[in-house]
């Protein structure tokens, strides 16, 4: 059974941290706490598992970032992770991460984001992507982004309650 406490202070993150210089004390207020409760109890509610990280949803087409592709690569499964390494270290890489691959239809298994201000860009990226981590030999794809999907923190409460 999860504390009353922490329930309510999950409710009031979950919907995104207040833009302030010090959101965890405006949250503190309106739970009656001090902003150190706040940072402990969140501290403490990650080692547990209950919350698994907390991060920034950046909306990149609000930024100008119009063009976003995820590229694809069929890659060894005795290279992916140094070459996944490889991948993340690049800056305008913002995701990198392994897959499983589902069959012929789907061979896929490294998978990376790339978003730019024009296509044009993501596919100059794209090609210093491929020279500068040696990825010429591997089948790959490029996924553009047709439109934008919402985009959300988990909703954690309605699990909890």
């Amino acid at each position: 059974m999860i504390d009353p406490i922490d329930l309510q202070l999950i409710v009031a993150i979950q919907a995104g941290l207040p833009v302030v210089a010090r959101p965890y004390a405006l949250i503190a207020e309106q739970l009656e706490l001090t902003e150190n409760e706040v940072i402990t109890r969140l501290s403490r509610l990650k080692q547990q598992g209950l919350i698994k990280r907390l991060g920034v949803i950046v909306k990149h087409r609000r930024l100008g970032y119009q063009a976003n592709a995820m590229v694809v690569f069929d890659m060894p499964d005795t290279l992916v992770n140094d070459k996944g390494q490889q991948i993340s270290q690049l800056p305008f890489i913002n995701l990198c991460y392994l897959r499983p691959r589902h069959g012929e239809q789907w061979p896929y298994n490294l998978f990376c984001m790339i978003h730019g201000k024009s296509r044009e860009r993501v596919l100059q990226q794209l090609n210093q992507l491929i020279s500068s981590c040696a990825l010429q030999d591997y089948p790959y794809d490029i996924l553009f982004s047709p439109r934008c999907f919402k985009q959300r923190g988990a909703l954690y409460a309605n699990k909890l309650s």
